[in-house]
């Protein structure tokens, strides 16, 4: 390369690198930002930040709001209304009872000792002083042995004191025996007679509990349970004793039932009282005989109203010597009135049981719950007659629980917003 060409090069490489290093330093420089461009920047920052602000105290208002909504609504306890059927009474009302047997004697055992023999079980009848079974009481056997050993020996003395008191009284008129020495003998005389009663008596006590080993019918009946076998200890009360099998005196060892007549006992609701009357005829129907009618005769009552249940107690007799009816049995009770009086039909779920007696709740039109206190009639299983305490067109709460409290207010839920969702859920 020439010399010329040398300096064309370097001329030309001097004027790059000073383009360059002029651009560099243009770069570098810092850009002037006007005071306009910073205030308008601020500004929309400030509308920014307020826009947001109030956005979100409006949506945590909504959401409050709607929270509110939510806790008031669910906050009140739920409950669904039915409303009451009017129906008028007949002629005749239906009663539940219970049939139990006329007599019902559990037997005891009075002695201790071991079952030797028993000679009826239960379903059989008996009669009145039949033998039923039979204790062996080994030990009040020696008792009473000894005791009666006892008894002749008081005797005894009292005999030879009987003629030694007799003969002091012949010497004491020839001045033989002084006067004490023969009010000694009477005396004497007297104390052994007193031992002579006392001996009888525990003899006569010994024999009393020896014949209760013998166990007997005390009515004519039909046992109802038997709770002895052979062989097994039967203690009397305040008895102890150690064996496992051991029949302690608080438990009957027989239960005999008198079934040829049975009772059945009744309530009759306080508007049907004037119509018990002792005499009144009454229709007895049972599951077990369907299409069967069985007749009783009304023969006492309690003549007082029970104020809990506001019914009257009332005893129906029955012939039973046929022995088709059993005790124990539930039996509806056909009774007829003089007049039929209108009453409300109510589910039994919507009964509440208070100390004061039944009631039912009523809502009224701010959705406020009211306890009204009513008068049962009678019981037909799922539902039950409202004789009194309910106005017809009343509508009460169907569902009521235990925590519903009188002026508590309630949601209430009409059977058609229950049915909506599970029609939606089964699509």
């Amino acid at each position: 390369m020439s010399a010329n060409e040398q300096n064309s090069f370097g001329q030309s490489t001097d004027k790059t690198q000073a383009g360059t290093s002029g651009s560099e330093t243009a770069k570098h420089e810092p850009q002037k930002i006007s005071r306009g461009s910073l205030l308008s920047m601020v500004v929309i920052v400030l509308v920014v930040a307020v826009v947001i602000g109030i956005f979100g105290v409006i949506t945590r208002k909504h959401a409050s709001a709607e929270l509110r909504n939510y806790t008031d609504n669910t906050s009140a306890p739920t409950v669904t209304l039915e409303q009451p059927v009017l129906q008028k009474s007949a002629q005749e009302i239906v009663l539940p009872g219970n049939i139990q047997a006329f007599a019902l004697a559990p037997i005891y055992a009075r002695t201790t000792g071991y079952v030797k023999a028993w000679y009826h079980d239960i379903g059989t009848p008996v009669h009145k002083g039949e033998l039923l079974a039979v204790i062996e009481t080994p030990e009040l056997d020696q008792q009473l042995a000894s005791a009666k050993a006892d008894l002749a020996t008081a005797k005894s003395n009292s005999g030879i004191a009987k003629v030694t008191a007799d003969r002091y009284t012949d010497l004491i008129g020839s001045n033989a025996v002084s006067q004490q020495d023969t009010d000694n003998a009477t005396q004497a005389l007297e104390a052994r007679n007193t031992q002579v009663a006392s001996a009888q008596a525990n003899v006569q006590r010994l024999e009393e509990l020896v014949s209760f080993e013998r166990i007997v019918a005390p009515f004519d009946g039909v046992i109802t349970a038997r709770n002895l076998d052979i062989g097994q200890l039967i203690t009397t009360t305040g008895s102890t004793s150690t064996s496992g099998g051991a029949i302690s005196g608080n438990k009957e060892i027989f239960d005999i039932s008198a079934v040829h007549t049975l009772r059945v006992f009744i309530n009759v609701p306080q508007v049907y009282s004037p119509d018990a009357k002792n005499g009144t005829i009454a229709k007895l129907t049972l599951p077990q005989y369907p299409g069967r009618t069985f007749t009783g005769k009304l023969v006492r009552s309690s003549d007082a109203v029970d104020p809990a249940t506001r019914t009257l107690l009332a005893e129906v007799d029955v012939d039973n010597r046929s022995g088709e009816l059993l005790p124990g049995s539930y039996t509806e009770v056909h009774l007829s009135v003089s007049s039929g009086a209108p009453a409300l039909i109510v589910p039994v779920g919507a009964l509440i049981l208070e100390p004061e007696g039944l009631r039912v709740a009523t809502v009224d039109a701010s959705h406020r719950i009211h306890m009204v206190p009513i008068t049962p009639g009678r019981d037909f299983g799922a539902t039950v007659e409202v004789l009194a305490g309910l106005k017809p067109g009343e509508s009460i709460v169907g569902n009521p629980s235990d925590s519903l409290a009188d002026g508590e207010e309630v949601r209430v839920i009409t059977p058609s917003t229950n049915q909506k969702p599970a029609a939606e859920a089964k699509r």
